[in-house]
């Protein structure tokens, strides 16, 4: 696509206010880029539990209304800035979630800008994907094989998530018995990563989740509903190696903590704004490594797109479908309703 060709507006799904339901679909400008960044048309968005909970607004972070939604996403490159190097027009690309940082903050200086305190990301600090077009900072952009599709390679992002955490932040080693609590997007990644560094793995859901568990067991995992105590002492009586707590509630800490061998490992990946309520004893008796988890960087996401394009890590048990940007709301309804762990968008 030539520059000339560019559609000067475009539909996208704004956030517009904190109250519960303010989403819609808006006609919105093709932004602006500045001299470090590029204009990148959107081939497929993946939503995320985040956009449904500021959907539903019971969310836990800061956001800048209005904003349009969405930072899973890839697609074309279309407009380069004017210091950008190494890019092209018609580049195959996807994006970190990273759009502000802090180039000279500690963290950023020591490659973790996914920690840096000033950190911005797409969809709630500045506008995001959920559109034609979105402006991105070079800096964030990694390329995509030509063989690897874009309804595949948009969901990069929460795979990195579920890398982040169970290589890079939890002490996994092959043979360990671990238990995924909560079967969404990130909990199922989780376990299908754990899965691929030689881990026993169990998702474990509520009734309600039977349809996701029923995804997790095609990623090889043992899916249980309700209790799963058995299964954490099935080997010596102590309980799981390692517990990656997906859930989008506090109380399930308590419930990793219940599982957790002595001198066991929790990675805390969900988030739950709600106050724990319950002690933490536990955590000292049984020498317990309480470990959290935020985000990604560079290295995370070359790894996970090489794992992406050979197909040994493969998202497409996930997708539950592909629906236009302007049927936003039946794709986040089936996610919020759990018949589908994970909606794509397309723009139109």
């Amino acid at each position: 696509m030539t520059n000339k060709n560019l559609q000067h507006k475009s539909a996208a799904v704004v956030n517009y206010a904190p109250e519960k339901g303010s989403v819609e679909i808006r006609e919105v400008a093709m932004p602006d880029i500045g001299e470090d960044d590029v204009l990148l048309e959107v081939a497929n968005i993946g939503v995320c539990g985040s956009d449904l909970h500021q959907w539903t607004a019971d969310h836990s972070w800061p956001v800048n209304y209005p904003v349009i939604l969405g930072h899973e996403f890839g697609g074309h490159i279309v407009r380069i800035g004017s210091r950008v190097t190494g890019w092209k027009e018609g580049d195959r690309v996807v994006s970190e979630t990273a759009a502000v940082i802090d180039i000279n903050s500690p963290m950023s200086r020591q490659g973790l800008y996914n920690l840096d305190p000033s950190r911005k990301g797409f969809g709630y600090g500045v506008d995001g994907a959920m559109t034609k077009y979105v402006r991105v900072p070079a800096r964030c952009l990694h390329h995509v094989p030509d063989r690897l599709g874009f309804e595949q390679a948009c969901l990069t992002e929460p795979c990195c998530v579920a890398y982040n955490a169970v290589v890079e932040n939890s002490r996994l080693k092959p043979g360990d018995r671990v238990i995924v609590l909560g079967p969404g997007t990130i909990g199922i990644l989780c376990a299908a990563v754990a899965r691929l560094c030689g881990a026993e793995v169990a998702v474990v859901g509520l009734g309600t989740d039977k349809h996701r568990l029923n995804i997790a067991a095609a990623y090889g995992c043992t899916p249980i509903i309700g209790n799963a105590t058995e299964w954490a002492r099935e080997r010596d009586g102590l309980g799981a190696d390692v517990i990656i707590d997906a859930a989008g509630a506090s109380i399930t800490l308590q419930t990793a903590l219940q599982l957790v061998r002595p001198g066991g490992h929790i990675v805390k990946v969900g988030w739950g704004p709600q106050p724990l309520g319950f002690s933490l004893d536990p955590l000292v008796q049984k020498n317990v490594t309480l470990q959290g988890s935020f985000s990604h960087n560079w290295p995370v996401w070359e790894r996970v797109i090489a794992l992406l394009t050979t197909g040994q890590l493969d998202v497409t048990p996930i997708i539950g479908g592909v629906w236009p940007i302007t049927e936003w709301k039946e794709a986040f309804e089936k996610m919020h309703r759990g018949e589908v762990v994970k909606s794509v968008l397309k723009p139109v």
